[in-house]
């Protein structure tokens, strides 16, 4: 199997550490890009030769030019990129305010999609690479109690669909992966993040936060197990665009596609009337 050169976000737990892991495991080079690096120098000492560590925030996008060509100086390019580093705030729409939802589009748009325009450079010289945008089953359906968050994956996911025909001509491959609840940190008091409560959606959302509170340690996805199949995929000649993970989100994905058909299609006579009357459709490159 050819080595490949990963930078992968968030790298100092849950799925970026699994990964991590699980590339290095197979012979992988890896840019771990974290906040605190010294929560994954045991990495770096396992693996000296092809562990490379940068401190490095996601939400500064000035740093991406500088986390990809420490990638190239280190190993001479880039194959995959993850853009993997996230976390979520709990509460209803109107309890979460305008910091909050602006720092998780920064933590899940802006900054991938910094990370991206880097990358691209040295992939399309390559005319190779691939890129693993994690997402979530939150990113294919919203969730009451979870709408910054839900919001911000929705916005990862179009302009990463854009995306992937834009850079598929020069061999590039882009992967959004939508898993459901794994053993990661997501949940951890200390990563979980929850609005003020307000009375008004204080019951009506009280058992959305006691489901995210309480989950921890408990989830039933394998992160250890995902990570081990995208590092296969990426070494693959064949990448899905979007990777249901788990299945829980297998199921309720699958349930978003077929509602969503049912409902396209009930109200389709009621849409297609908008148009004016004798006009043919117009043909258009997408």
């Amino acid at each position: 199997m050819t080595t490949q050169t990963w930078i992968i976000t968030g790298a100092s737990r849950g799925f970026g550490r699994a990964l991590a892991e699980a590339a290095l495991k197979d012979g992988d080079n890896v840019v771990a890009a974290v906040r605190s690096p010294e929560s994954v120098a045991d990495l770096e000492a396992a693996y000296p030769g092809n562990c490379l560590i940068k401190a490095f925030d996601v939400r500064d996008t000035t740093q991406a030019e500088g986390l990809v060509q420490a990638a190239v100086d280190r190993f001479g390019g880039l194959d995959v990129l993850v853009n993997n580093a996230g976390r979520a705030v709990v509460g209803a729409a109107e309890e979460v305010g305008d910091a909050p939802l602006r720092e998780l589009m920064d933590l899940h748009l802006f900054g991938p999609a910094a990370l991206v325009r880097a990358a691209l450079p040295i992939m399309r010289e390559r005319k190779s690479g691939t890129i693993v945008q994690m997402s979530s089953q939150g990113g294919r359906m919203a969730f009451p109690g979870v709408s910054a968050y839900c919001a911000s994956k929705f916005a990862l996911e179009g302009w990463s669909e854009a995306l992937a025909g834009e850079v598929a001509p020069f061999g590039i491959r882009v992967m959004l992966v939508e898993p459901s609840r794994f053993r990661t940190d997501f949940n951890a008091t200390d990563v979980l993040e929850f609005a003020e409560v307000s009375d008004t959606y204080r019951d009506i959302l009280a058992a959305v936060r006691g489901d995210l509170a309480g989950v921890d340690g408990k989830q039933e996805g394998d992160p250890v197990k995902a990570a081990e199949i995208i590092v296969e995929l990426a070494h693959g000649d064949e990448v899905p665009l979007r990777l249901a993970l788990g299945r829980e989100a297998v199921e309720r994905i699958s349930g978003v596609y077929t509602r969503g058909l049912a409902e396209v299609e009930r109200w389709a006579e009621t849409a297609r009337s908008a148009d004016f009357d004798g006009v043919p459709a117009s043909v258009r490159p997408v």
